[in-house]
């Protein structure tokens, strides 16, 4: 059996919910369908499912490998139809949420060239400074930094991204550039607040060693390119995605502190309902950011 085939079968059985309906689905005997799970679990090493006589149950090991099972078929699914049908070209409304800053610098010039290419589509995008529940939201696409654990939506990678640690040359000459992570709580450092708090950790991780450091500062908002002025202006030392702040760090204006330790990841992500997964409009817009951002990463100058 196939890497794909196990994919499938197991995405099956946990949708029809026993191996019965599974057996009647296949065409195959019960004992079959029990001996074909039982050989997925040995090749890995781990049980996916709890069962007994009359149910079954998604065990820990179970939920990673369905989440990733569906992830994976989706994106072959897309792939077949894209390449069965590469001459057809999406149409209609296909409304993006994205966040305010990145929206405005990356999302909305994407968007400009994504509808001169497909002239027949017609894009809302929306920015907004907290994300939407996109279940219950009227929208297609959302762009966010991170993978979402909802095992409704599907994530896609669209660019690598990073944060990093910066500040202005003025505010580095009066106060010194910290030599370890502990040393960001004895300066001013400029932070994101979300949920209300005023105050941030920072985790920073060298090796396999990883340092948590709690830091505040005299200015604080809930607005990333407010805190970019900010550490423009010499008022502290601030963690941003790099996407924010790789024309910053190459004129010089903001200088890169601690450049040695790694921060937790910011990759830029396409996130969908499972059910528009086949949409032309989504498939082909995602494709798009991909390329867009490609080129991007390709030719860093051309970063604001």
């Amino acid at each position: 059996m196939s890497p794909t085939s196990e994919l499938a079968f197991f995405a099956l059985l946990t949708r029809l919910g026993s191996l019965a309906a599974t057996a009647r689905e296949l065409n195959l005997t019960p004992p079959a369908v029990s001996k074909r799970l039982n050989q997925l679990e040995r090749r890995l090493g781990v049980r996916l499912l709890n069962r007994t006589t009359r149910s079954i149950s998604l065990t820990a090991e179970g939920e990673l490998y369905l989440v990733n099972a569906q992830r994976i078929l989706g994106e072959i699914e897309e792939m077949e139809r894209q390449v069965s049908s590469s001459r057809a070209e999406p149409k209609g409304l296909l409304r993006v949420n994205a966040p305010l800053g990145f929206g405005r610098t990356h999302v909305g010039p994407a968007i400009s060239s994504f509808a001169k290419r497909y002239p027949e589509i017609e894009v809302q995008l929306q920015l907004s400074d907290r994300p939407i529940n996109l279940p219950d939201d009227a929208i297609d696409v959302a762009i966010r930094f991170g993978e979402l654990p909802d095992s409704r939506l599907i994530a896609r990678k669209i660019a690598a991204n990073r944060r990093r640690l910066c500040a202005a040359p003025a505010y580095l000459q009066a106060h010194g550039y910290p030599e370890k992570p502990k040393d960001l709580a004895q300066h001013n450092c400029i932070v994101l607040r979300q949920n209300d708090s005023a105050f941030g950790s920072w985790r920073l991780s060298r090796g396999k060693l990883t340092e948590s450091v709690k830091v505040g500062g005299s200015l604080s908002t809930n607005d990333g390119e407010v805190a970019l002025n900010w550490a423009l202006e010499g008022h502290g030392i601030l963690m941003r995605a790099e996407w924010n702040l790789a024309g910053h760090l190459r004129s010089g204006r903001l200088v890169e502190v601690l450049s040695d330790y790694e921060t937790p990841p910011a990759d830029i992500y396409a996130v969908y309902l499972e059910r528009l997964n086949l949409s032309a409009k989504v498939s082909f817009f995602i494709e798009h950011l991909r390329e867009f951002f490609r080129s991007k990463a390709d030719s860093p100058q051309a970063w604001p």
